[in-house]
């Protein structure tokens, strides 16, 4: 059961082209619940499919948990702040978090860039997590640890290498620069991710807490049973953003704006200091790897395809997956969710990035 839709943006038509490809990207992949969307300089088209019956509200206004994908948000702040001058990427975290604090010495090297790129030598998650998360690994692994245990846990760390000197994927990292950045401002992460990122963007369906009963997307076991929403306890920066798919088109159309406007002639985004951090973390960062083949920005993947590179993050939670992706210099954006939990065989982020990377 399946709705492709060309969705109208400044009267101009959706593409008929794009509904063909994702209707036949679409069947590739099993889920219950399943959208695909993508901008080509500005203009949307959407498609809508699963094994569910579909709801009262259409899927694509459903609210969907992005997991790990709500790390570009967690970035596109910190790049923010940056440029308002508020804080540096070199403002050392446990100086911020805990001033006076004794910690061990590659603690107190660690800063905010390292927090954010995963280099800062911390493990993907505390030592501590694991005894009270697995015997709930399968309904509620991060609610019982919540902020205060994630900060404690960091100030007691003993990283894995000196800090800048490894890339190793850490949500540990990317929830303290949260409790970091809202100790920094004084101000809580959820109202500091709206005053600085959401509200400016325009995303009014984007949130880190359940909304209202009938507007979340319910995630689904492999084997189709539902399973409870997320919660991410004190991992909020890391993983708790969730959002429509048409937010998800708005929040990578306007990284696509900026690169536009960073060229020579290009247009001024009305607010200089969301501009900046734009252009900021799309611009290539680091490299890792094998004869450092794979490349990153401060908070995106960074591939090379046929038509230009294309930066991309994905993430699963316990029932629901999600991918985001963008290719700046043709204006291409694709926005993907699904509400089954990821495993072995699954095509979902596949599918997703050849969107991203095979189409012109």
């Amino acid at each position: 059961m399946t709705d492709t839709t060309a969705v109208r943006v400044d009267d101009a038509p959706g593409s008929p082209a794009d509904a063909r490809l994702l209707a036949e990207a679409a069947r590739a992949v099993d889920a219950p619940d399943l959208v695909l969307a993508v901008s080509r300089n500005g203009v949307r088209t959407v498609h809508t499919g699963g094994g569910a019956e579909p709801g009262p509200v259409g899927r694509e206004r459903l609210v969907y948990e992005l997991g790990s994908a709500s790390k570009p948000y967690a970035g596109l702040l910190l790049a923010r702040l940056v440029a308002q001058g508020r804080v540096r990427y070199a403002d050392r975290a446990a100086d911020l978090l805990a001033p006076g604090f004794p910690v061990h010495p590659a603690v107190r090297r660690i800063t905010l860039r390292h927090l954010l790129t995963h280099t800062s030598g911390l493990p993907g998650l505390p030592a501590d997590f694991y005894p009270q998360a697995v015997p709930r690994w399968s309904t509620d692994p991060y609610g019982g640890y919540p902020a205060d245990r994630v900060v404690r846990a960091f100030l007691r760390a003993r990283p894995r290498h000196r800090p800048g000197t490894r890339w190793h994927y850490s949500n540990f990292a990317v929830s303290v620069l949260g409790h970091t950045l809202a100790a920094a401002t004084g101000t809580p992460w959820e109202v500091l991710l709206h005053q600085q990122v959401l509200a400016p963007l325009g995303l009014a369906a984007t949130r880190v807490r359940p909304g209202p009963e009938g507007t979340e997307a319910v995630g689904h076991r492999r084997d189709g049973t539902p399973v409870p929403a997320l919660d991410t306890g004190g991992f909020t920066a890391a993983g708790a953003v969730r959002a429509t798919p048409l937010d998800l088109l708005t929040f990578l159309e306007a990284h696509v704006r900026a690169h536009v406007a960073a060229r020579p002639g290009g247009a001024d985004l009305r607010d200089p200091t969301l501009g900046a951090a734009l252009a900021e973390v799309s611009r290539p960062l680091l490299r890792r790897g094998l004869r450092h083949a794979h490349t990153h920005t401060l908070t995106w993947f960074h591939h090379p395809s046929p038509y230009g590179p294309v930066l991309f993050h994905a993430g699963a939670t316990l029932g629901q997956q999600a991918f985001l992706g963008f290719r700046p210099e043709t204006g291409l954006a694709v926005a993907a969710t699904a509400t089954r939990r990821v495993h072995r065989a699954d095509t979902f982020v596949a599918t997703a990035y050849g969107l991203l990377t095979e189409t012109p």
